[in-house]
Formats: C-alpha cells, sequence, structure tokens
C-alpha cells in the first residue's frame, strides 16, 4: 500500500484559512476498517487529541457510502479512506463534500475474482458474457469491474451483474452462485481461495486502472474549523512520514496490525 504524506498547505490555501464560527468541542472521524494505515498508531498513542486539543472520536464504516451518510446526518466531520466513487455519487447528489487529501492506494487490494473451475483469465475474458457478477454497487470496485471489462472487450450488457456487499460476493462465489466477484480487503482474499483475479494490481496500473481512497471532510468542517482540519491532516502526515521512513515500522506495525 502506498501512502500519501499530505498536503496541509495545499488543503488550506484551497479552503481558506477562516477562523472558525463556533468552538468544536469534539471531532468525529470514520475510518475504513479494512486498512491498517499509519494513522492509527497516531490514533492509539493519541497524537490527535494532543495536536488538536480536542477529543477525537473514530468510527470503523465497511464502506464509503455509509460515511456519506453519517457525515451527511452530521455524526461525522471527517473520513479517512473514502472511496472516489462513493464520494462522487454523494457530491452528485448534492451533497457538501471536500476532498482534503488521497488516504492510500491499493491496487492489489481491490480487484475482480473468476471462479476457479471456469479457467477463464484476460486471454479468454470474452466467455464472461452471460456469467453472473457479483459487484458492490457504488463502491470503487464497481469502478475496477467496469473499467476491467471495457478494457478485456467485454460487453457487460449480456452478463447478469448482481449489487453485492463484497462479503456476501466471496460467500455467493464460494457457493457457485455467482461465476466472478469484486470487492476488497478480506473479501477479496476469501474470493481468491475460490478464483483467480484477471489481472493483478500492477497490470491494473499498467493501463491506467487505478484504486486509492480519499481523506474528506463536511464543507461546513472545512470552513469553520480550518484550524482543526489542517492539524488533523498534519497529524496524518507526520504518521504516513514516520512509516515511509521505515526506522519505526517494528514499532509501529504491532499498533495498526491490531
Amino acid at each position: 500500500m502506498k501512502l500519501s504524506l499530505g498536503r496541509a498547505a495545499l488543503t488550506l490555501a484551497a479552503i481558506g484559512a477562516v477562523s472558525p464560527a463556533f468552538a468544536q468541542d469534539a471531532v468525529t472521524v470514520a475510518y475504513f476498517q479494512e486498512w491498517p494505515m499509519p494513522f492509527q498508531y497516531a490514533k492509539a498513542k493519541g497524537l490527535y487529541e494532543e495536536k488538536l486539543g480536542v477529543p477525537v472520536n473514530w468510527v470503523a464504516f465497511d464502506s464509503g457510502t455509509a460515511m456519506s451518510a453519517a457525515m451527511a446526518a452530521g455524526n461525522v466531520q471527517i473520513a479517512v479512506s473514502q472511496g472516489v466513487l462513493p464520494f462522487i455519487g454523494a457530491t452528485s447528489a448534492g451533497q457538501d463534500l471536500k476532498i482534503v487529501d488521497i488516504a492510500a492506494s491499493y491496487a492489489d487490494n481491490e480487484n475482480c475474482v473468476v471462479a476457479a473451475q471456469l479457467e477463464i483469465d484476460k486471454d479468454s475474458a470474452s466467455e464472461l458474457e452471460g456469467k453472473r457478477v457479483a459487484v458492490p454497487m457504488g463502491t470503487g470496485a464497481q469502478y475496477t469491474f467496469l473499467q476491467l471489462m471495457k478494457h478485456l472487450q467485454v460487453d457487460t450488457s449480456t452478463m447478469s451483474i448482481v449489487d453485492m456487499a463484497p462479503a456476501e460476493g466471496a460467500a455467493a462465489l464460494s457457493q457457485g452462485n455467482v461465476d466472478m466477484a469484486c470487492g476488497w480487503g478480506g473479501a477479496l482474499a476469501r474470493m481468491q481461495e475460490y478464483g483467480n483475479v484477471l489481472m493483478t494490481g500492477a497490470e491494473k496500473e499498467e493501463i491506467g486502472i487505478l484504486s486509492f481512497d480519499l481523506i474528506t471532510t463536511t464543507g461546513s468542517f472545512a470552513t469553520e474549523e480550518a484550524q482543526l482540519l489542517a492539524d488533523f491532516l498534519a497529524v496524518t502526515a507526520d504518521a504516513n512520514a514516520m512509516w515511509n521512513a521505515g526506522d519505526k515500522r517494528d514499532e509501529m506495525l504491532p499498533v495498526i496490525a491490531q
């Protein structure tokens, strides 16, 4: 997994260093529970509270769409590792969200897996036409699926596409109820017990299929609490830099792997 070092200065330039309209007494952050990342070390060590000066509450989510809903309800101010497609879906529907950084890129950790018994690979992908596929709609995995099929010249109009969360897709693939399933994280690992990816992460990147997540916030928080946001991004960037430097990985790894 590649990690961004942060762009706090660019963020402030984009949103403006506006004085807060009210005192934020706590910040609630959504994060994606599938990705072990350096920010979790800073989270465990209390570095966010130390920098921001207010309590930071962390809530785990299993999808970017759920993060959008929580921000729309006012329950979350910042989301770490929100997928691009859920962000686009929310903003296209009128939700006021802002991208403030790239959280991570993970070409090998989001993919589509074909049932092993079909013996279909990228060179015989046309045989997927007419097949049943599990895809978590409205997520980055849907984008990956569509781009893979486009590159491999598979007509998706011939396929039976079923909206399934990755865990459900993995179960369906294991039971033979679908011919291919798309997903990420632990569910993707389970899928690969019963099949094979059409293209590796490196092959996807080579043809321009990129998988990455965002750090996002609500428009109101970006405007009214610009300093808290900048401080949050600074701590995140410091944690990423610490990991990338390499000398503290042995200390960080047991913490972020929990």
